[in-house]
């Protein structure tokens, strides 16, 4: 009988990690800055097993949070001390990208394999909270990157199991602000690991440090066209433009996918002002869409259902005008939420909910010539 239930236990857990190693998490976030200064944040969700149902979540100053631990809601105990705007996940108080009305951003990606919270303690609980807490905490409570540096070593994350995925959450953040500072939070062997991070990116797995050492590996990248070299009698040429790329890879990794984010960001066409930033923001993040299913396969076609790209949705925070700017994969035209005209000063127990799209069609403008 105890071997059976070994048995069991080890094809519980082979089980999950056949469920893990199948779930798109290509998430990618960049960090731009115009001629004037102006700073734009902005990042693609990838979660190729289901939809993650996000809408716009409005939160108002003065909103009461409570934090999870492996008891329940008996953590940490704190209020909104700025209003925020943010894309949430599975119609819950877990917001995985936002700003706050001081033009902080702060947004959670997906690292498996890696992240490893504090220990809980029940005498701390009043200290602590869990992974899908701290963004909210950080937009509701910080308006600089300095104060989150600060701020973060005031609390404890723990290990709190998702429902949705049967274990808990795994995440890094990357957190920007107004002035164009920012850093990269990780928790490795139960250890606050703060990162600076002067490029602007973040993917996913592994540790942060590990990506920029990765980046030695590729710095014979130039947006510069290779020479034409003469061997023997014969003249070789280039044969088109973005030959000074070669060798810059392709897939979806993490690893590939953080060096193709610094590439095109230090490549990036100068722009004078946030509103031309932001286009200039998207067009890069456009290249690192996920089509459903291209890498390494989707899940079950029930959980599937009315998904169209493992690229679920793009923002782009203007962090001088506090704009949001957003499209999904059900329309990719950009809409926007004016986050500099938003009542934070309303009911502070509402969060005010915005579907991402209000018709799940992409909205087409026929320019036909007609007689």
């Amino acid at each position: 009988m105890r071997n059976l239930g070994l048995m069991k236990a080890i094809a519980g857990a082979i089980l999950i990690c056949a469920c893990l190693t199948t779930t798109t998490d290509a998430c990618t976030g960049i960090r731009l800055v115009a001629m004037d200064g102006s700073v734009v944040y902005g990042r693609t969700m990838e979660w190729g097993t289901f939809d993650l149902h996000s809408q716009v979540a409005i939160v108002p100053r003065g909103y009461n949070f409570v934090g999870m631990t492996p008891d329940g809601p008996n953590g940490k105990k704190w209020t909104a001390k700025y209003g925020f705007t943010g894309l949430d996940v599975l119609g819950k108080d877990l917001i995985a990208d936002g700003m706050n009305e001081k033009g902080l951003a702060a947004g959670l990606f997906y690292h498996p394999g890696f992240a490893t919270y504090m220990e809980y303690d029940k005498a701390r609980a009043d200290d602590s909270i869990t992974a899908v807490d701290v963004v909210s905490y950080i937009l509701s409570q910080y308006a600089t990157v300095a104060e989150v540096r600060k701020g973060m070593q005031q609390i404890l994350v723990v290990p709190v199991v998702e429902q949705a995925i049967g274990i808990p959450v795994q995440a890094h953040w990357m957190v920007t602000d107004v002035t164009g500072k920012s850093i990269v939070i990780e928790f490795t062997d139960g250890q606050l690991k703060i990162h600076e991070n002067p490029l602007g990116v973040i993917t996913n797995a592994p540790n942060y440090d590990w990506h920029m050492t990765n980046l030695r590996n590729y710095v014979n990248l130039s947006a510069v066209a290779l020479p034409s070299k003469k061997i023997e009698d014969l003249d070789f040429a280039p044969l088109g433009g973005g030959s000074g790329m070669i060798g810059l890879p392709g897939d979806f990794t993490p690893p590939s996918r953080f060096v193709r984010a610094v590439a095109w960001t230090q490549t990036a066409r100068p722009t004078d002002t946030s509103g031309e930033t932001v286009y200039e923001l998207l067009r890069i993040l456009d290249s690192f869409n996920l089509p459903l299913g291209s890498a390494e396969g989707s899940g079950e076609p029930a959980s599937l259902k009315g998904m169209r790209s493992s690229t679920i949705w793009t923002t782009a925070w203007d962090l001088e005008k506090r704009i949001l700017y957003f499209h999904t994969q059900h329309n990719r035209r950009v809409r926007k939420v004016d986050v500099s005209l938003l009542d934070f000063s309303g009911d502070s127990g509402t969060i005010i909910r915005l579907p991402l799209d209000k018709k799940k069609v992409q909205d087409v403008d026929d320019i036909t010539p007609r007689k």
